[in-house]
């Protein structure tokens, strides 16, 4: 069938992180049953129905797109996805939960319009890279637009409050803006501006100031603000070389913060050992790498910037929430690609591979 046909290492890897994930997920969330505010089946069930269920359909629907019309209304996927996230600060849609307002309820779950944002960027930002790359010198042309582009989005982002996303997609969007041949003159504008940016987010954001504090000195506060942190360590060095074994975690129950969320990474090491990690941690890599091999195989700049758009926002939250959890840098809240927990999060990720394989497919057909 066409909807097979791209890559196929780059669908069996996804495809194995995704069915994975789910296994991982669904070992994670049993630790919520020593928790009484927790519904362990409905979220096992709806990781599996809107996130595994309907991500590989998305998949499937976004590779068999062709992709100049995935070109042709770049601009209004990019609209479309900052309206929804827009709508969850109207009443009565919106709902806020833990001091922020990210979700829209639609009545026997909630969606996080934020993930289809991250894929709205991408495509917008290739699309117009692809028309001006030629052109990036002239700051009006360059700078200034991929400021307006990014800037939207990470307002909007900044007020739900949603930090680690705007993180995310400002980084992925520097990364292509690059790629597409910009100035090293203006990495060291956005260098600045990204400074000036954690700066007035340090200030006005108590929580982002804990956590860098607690990154310092991850010992100050050991049964509040540096516990998931101390948490996270101790279950990821329990793990050893092998694991207690896959479903045999102990940090899951009562001890660590959201294990099927945040924390989903250290229950997996305290399971599966260095060896589970590392496996884990290499499927990342191998995904990521062979992305951008498809990204540099395309035959058209929008194709493989899209390519190397998505390899780089998957690989790079990968990174960010491996590397929190192992205390190398601040704890930033992004969930594990295709692991945590997050139906809309593991919908997204999928859509975006079922991109990256429609823009190798197309390379074949050319």
């Amino acid at each position: 069938m066409r909807i097979f046909t791209g890559d196929r290492l780059f669908l069996t890897l996804s495809i194995a992180l995704a069915i994975g994930g789910f296994a991982i997920f669904s070992s994670a969330a049993l630790g919520l049953l020593a928790r009484e505010s927790a519904s362990v089946s409905r979220d096992i069930l709806m990781q599996g129905g809107l996130g595994l269920g309907l991500g590989i359909i998305a998949l499937l629907i976004v590779r068999s797109v062709p992709l100049s019309m995935v070109r042709r209304f770049a601009p209004w996927i990019y609209g479309v996805s900052i309206f929804l996230t827009l709508l969850v600060f109207v009443p009565g849609i919106g709902t806020r939960a833990n001091g922020a307002t990210r979700w829209i309820d639609i009545g026997f779950t909630t969606v996080q319009p934020a993930e289809f944002l991250k894929i709205g960027v991408v495509i917008m930002l290739a699309w117009w890279l692809a028309k001006v790359a030629r052109q990036l010198r002239d700051p009006k042309k360059g700078i200034l637009p991929f400021l307006a582009i990014i800037g939207v989005p990470a307002g909007i982002l900044l007020l739900q409050p949603n930090t680690s996303t705007t993180l995310l997609i400002g980084v992925t969007g520097t990364a292509m803006y690059f790629a597409a041949g910009a100035p090293w003159r203006d990495f060291l504008i956005l260098f600045a501006v990204a400074i000036a940016l954690c700066g007035v987010v340090l200030l006005v954001r108590p929580y982002a100031l804990s956590r860098v504090a607690t990154f310092l000195n991850p010992s100050s506060d050991p049964l509040n603000s540096s516990y998931q942190i101390q948490q996270s360590l101790i279950a990821v060095g329990t793990g050893g070389l092998f694991g207690r074994g896959f479903g045999q975690s102990v940090e899951k129950f009562n001890y660590l913060p959201e294990p099927d969320g945040d924390s989903v990474f250290a229950v997996f090491a305290e399971e599966t050992g260095f060896v589970g990690a590392l496996i884990l941690l290499g499927l990342f890599v191998a995904l990521a790498a062979r992305g951008i091999v498809i990204a540099g195989q395309s035959r058209e700049l929008f194709g493989g910037l899209l390519a190397l758009g998505f390899s780089f926002l998957i690989a790079f939250q990968a990174f960010v929430n491996i590397s929190a959890m192992l205390g190398i840098i601040p704890l930033t809240g992004l969930p594990l690609p295709f692991v945590s927990h997050g139906g809309t999060a593991l919908l997204a990720t999928l859509a975006a591979c079922g991109l990256i394989l429609n823009v190798a497919a197309h390379r074949q057909s050319e």
